[in-house]
């Protein structure tokens, strides 16, 4: 049955998201992040979902797994405990100390708790219908990118992040042990890497060399300090 809700609920979103508004200079990626788990049995459709966002150009899509369901039994393989506190940290941006999985953050600000295909679809669309804040270009030189961020809106601007991911598109994990014990687990755009370059306050552009580690696809997300809306994202293929 689950298996069978995602690939209904992932129909529904590349229908809905079909007729989404063009890319254009104006508007970047919408970048969705899932806060999920290995462990947790309620978050493969949610998997399944963020492969069918990855799936389209104008989403950064990006799997954050979590590490709190370790304790039933099962050690997710990618779970890193600085995505537990950056989901901890949207949670006390809201107002809230608790979280869970599966959760996606649209655009740094919107929160959807469980697997709702078409609410994330028209938050996303409302995210693509609406002008960056901050325009980044994204320029090839040799063996590293030149990235420049330039603010496009007036003072006074918030204090701003600029940050570096990387993610492998896919994977596929046998699950051993746990509630999901023999089950295999596959999985979409896993973070590997999240960086922070610098703060920047938006009054001059903001210039630097990223040089990859890896042949990974990476993204630079441009945010605000909380952490709060995303202002501008660009996704770059090392490859």
């Amino acid at each position: 049955m689950p298996g069978r809700l995602a690939r209904f609920g992932g129909a529904l979103l590349l229908a809905f998201m079909a007729g989404g508004v063009s890319a254009d200079e104006a508007h970047g990626p919408v970048v969705v992040e899932l806060f999920t788990s290995q462990g947790c049995t309620a978050c493969p459709p949610a998997d399944a979902l963020l492969g069918e966002l990855a799936r389209h150009e104008d989403v950064i899509a990006l799997a954050l797994h979590v590490d709190y369901w370790d304790y039933i039994g099962w050690e997710d393989v990618f779970a890193r405990p600085e995505f537990t506190q950056r989901q901890h940290a949207y949670g006390h941006a809201a107002g809230s100390t608790v979280v869970y999985t599966p959760q996606m953050i649209v655009g740094g600000t919107e929160r959807v708790v469980g697997v709702r295909p078409m609410a994330v679809a028209e938050l996303v669309q409302a995210h693509r219908a609406a002008a960056d804040a901050v325009a980044l270009s994204v320029e090839r030189r040799g063996g590293e990118y030149r990235v420049e961020a330039v603010a496009q809106m007036p003072p006074p601007r918030p204090a701003m992040l600029v940050q570096v991911v990387s993610y492998m598109p896919h994977a596929e994990v046998q699950i051993e042990r746990g509630e999901r014990a023999g089950s295999v687990g596959e999985h979409y755009n896993v973070v590997t890497s999240w960086q922070v370059v610098g703060e920047w306050d938006g009054a001059a552009p903001f210039s630097f060399a990223l040089v990859p580690r890896s042949d990974q696809p990476h993204a630079v997300i441009v945010q605000e300090v909380g952490p709060g809306a995303i202002l501008g994202a660009a996704r770059i293929d090392a490859r």
